[in-house]
C-alpha cells in the first residue's frame, strides 16, 4: 500500500512538472512577444525604421511562425513531439542570443524569422505531448487551462519586464531573458516528458510548405507595404495576386496529395473550421492592439517603456488567471459558451478604447483593458480545448498546427491592418480609431461564429 501511494505521488510529481516544463517553453515564446511589443520605439530610436520597419519586426517572426507551423504539426506526429519540442527550444535560445548583437534593423528582423521558426516547432509539439498525457477530455481542459494560465503570465509579464528591462538596460537585454528559460525548460522536458507515438509513411510535403509560406508571405508584404509603394502599384498589386494564387495553388496540392500538409478532412467537422477561423480572428484583435498601445502611449502620450508595460497590466493580468477558471467552465458546460462570451467581451473593449485621444485620463480606459483581457482569456482556452478534442488523436499533431497557424496568421493580419491603416491616414490618432472599429467588428464575428457552429461535428 505504501509503495503504491509513493509511486502514484511520483507519478503526479512528473506530471506537474511535465506540464510546468511544457508550458514554460511556450512561456518563453510568448513573453518575447510581449516585451518586443513595449520595445519598439527604443529599436526603431537605435535601429532606424518607420512603422513599417516595426511591423517587419513583429511580423518576420509571427509570418515564418504561421507558415511553418503546419508543417511542425504533421513532423510532431511523424518523429515524435518530443523531439521536435526540444530542437526549437535548442533554435530558440540560440537566435534570442544573437537577436541581443544585431547590428541593423535587417539583421534583427532575420533573426526574428529564426525565432518564428523555433516558435513554431514548440506551439503544436507541446499541445500534442499535453494531449497524450491528458488523455481524458475534462482532465486535458483542466491541464489546458493551467497551460494557458502559466503563458498567459508571460502576456502579462511580457509588458512590464520588456519596460524594466528596456528603460534599465536597452532593448537588446529584452532578448537576452530567453536563455536561461530555454536552457531550464529544454532539462525538465528532457528529464519528464515522454516521446509520443510515431505516424510511419507520412512524407513531408514541400509543394504545401512553399505555397503555404508565400501566400502568408506575399499577403503580409502587400498589407504592410501598401502605404509605402501606393495601393495600387504594380508592386502591391502583384503581393495580392501572388498571396492569391498561392492560396489557391496550396488548396489543390492538400486536396489531392498523398501525405498533406493539412488533411482537407478535418474541415468536415464543424467545429475544426469554425474554430480555425476564430483562432485567426482574436488574435487579429489581441496583436493588433498589443501593437498600437504602446506605440500611442510612448509616442503620443510620452510614457516611458516601464509606464507602458504598467499601463498594459489590466488588459494582461487576465491571462495569467482567467484560463483556470475556464478550463474548469469548459470541462462542465463546453467552450461554445466561454468562446462567446470572450469574443463578446473583447469586441465591447475594443470599442471602448476608440475613445482615447492624446489628452485621455489612464482611468477611462482601465475597463476597455480590462474587458479585452477578460475576453482573450475565455476565448483561447476554450477554443483550443474545443478544436483539439473534436481531432482524430493520430491527427493531434496536424490539427494543433492548423489551430495555431490559424491564430498567428491572425496576429500578422491584426499587426498589418493595424499598421497599414496608422501609415495611410492624416494622423496616428485617426488611424488607431479606424483599425480598433474595423478590429471590434472582426471580434463581433468570432462571436456569432463560435455561439452557431462550435460543438457541432458537421
Amino acid at each position: 500500500m505504501e509503495k503504491a501511494m509513493l509511486s502514484s505521488t511520483t507519478g503526479k510529481l512528473a506530471r506537474t512538472m511535465l506540464l510546468l516544463g511544457l508550458a514554460l517553453g511556450y512561456f518563453m515564446v510568448l513573453l518575447d512577444m510581449t516585451v518586443v511589443s513595449v520595445a519598439l520605439p527604443a529599436i526603431r530610436a537605435d535601429l532606424g525604421g518607420g512603422i513599417t520597419g516595426l511591423q517587419w519586426v513583429v511580423n518576420a517572426y509571427t509570418i515564418v511562425f504561421a507558415g511553418f507551423l503546419l508543417s511542425m504539426g504533421a513532423l510532431a506526429d511523424r518523429f515524435g513531439a518530443k523531439r521536435l519540442y526540444m530542437g526549437g527550444l535548442a533554435l530558440f535560445l540560440l537566435a534570442s542570443a544573437a537577436s541581443a548583437a544585431a547590428a541593423s534593423l535587417g539583421m534583427l528582423i532575420g533573426l526574428r524569422a529564426l525565432l518564428g521558426l523555433g516558435g513554431a516547432a514548440l506551439m503544436p509539439a507541446s499541445l500534442t505531448l499535453l494531449a497524450h498525457a491528458y488523455p481524458e477530455p475534462a482532465e486535458r481542459a483542466r491541464a489546458l487551462g493551467i497551460w494557458a494560465a502559466v503563458t498567459g503570465a508571460a502576456m502579462a509579464a511580457g509588458p512590464v519586464v520588456g519596460g524594466l528591462l528596456v528603460d534599465a538596460l536597452g532593448w537588446r537585454s529584452i532578448f537576452l531573458i530567453n536563455v536561461p528559460l530555454a536552457g531550464i525548460s529544454l532539462i525538465m522536458t528532457f528529464m519528464y516528458v515522454g516521446e509520443t507515438d510515431r505516424t510511419s509513411g507520412r512524407s513531408l510535403d514541400a509543394g504545401g510548405q512553399i505555397t503555404a509560406i508565400i501566400a502568408i508571405a506575399a499577403l503580409s508584404f502587400g498589407l504592410m507595404e501598401g502605404a509605402t509603394y501606393g495601393w495600387h502599384s504594380p508592386v502591391i498589386i502583384a503581393a495580392f495576386l501572388l498571396a492569391l494564387i498561392s492560396a489557391g495553388l496550396f488548396w489543390k496540392i492538400e486536396s489531392k496529395g498523398q501525405s498533406p500538409l493539412l488533411p482537407l478532412r478535418l474541415f468536415h467537422n464543424a467545429t475544426v473550421s469554425a474554430g480555425m477561423c476564430a483562432g485567426m480572428a482574436i488574435n487579429i484583435g489581441l496583436s493588433g492592439v498589443l501593437f498600437v498601445l504602446p506605440i500611442f502611449y510612448q509616442q503620443i502620450q510620452g510614457l516611458s517603456a516601464h509606464m507602458t508595460g504598467l499601463a498594459l497590466l489590466p488588459m494582461m493580468i487576465p491571462l495569467a488567471f482567467n484560463p483556470m477558471l475556464t478550463g474548469r467552465l469548459v470541462g462542465k458546460v463546453g467552450a461554445r459558451i466561454p468562446m462567446t462570451i470572450g469574443f463578446c467581451l473583447s469586441a465591447a473593449g475594443t470599442f471602448l478604447q476608440m475613445k482615447t485621444e492624446m489628452d485621455t485620463g489612464y482611468a477611462t480606459t482601465i475597463l476597455g483593458l480590462l474587458l479585452i483581457g477578460f475576453g482573450v482569456s475565455f476565448t483561447i482556452p476554450a477554443l483550443m480545448a474545443a478544436v483539439i478534442s473534436s481531432a482524430p488523436r493520430e491527427l493531434t499533431g496536424s490539427v494543433s498546427g492548423a489551430l495555431n497557424a490559424s491564430r498567428q496568421l491572425g496576429a500578422t493580419l491584426g499587426v498589418a491592418i493595424i499598421g497599414s491603416m496608422v501609415s495611410s491616414s492624416s494622423s496616428f490618432i485617426a488611424g488607431m480609431h479606424v483599425s480598433l472599429l474595423v478590429t471590434t467588428v472582426i471580434l463581433l464575428g468570432g462571436s456569432v461564429l463560435s455561439f452557431v457552429y462550435i460543438g457541432k461535428k458537421t
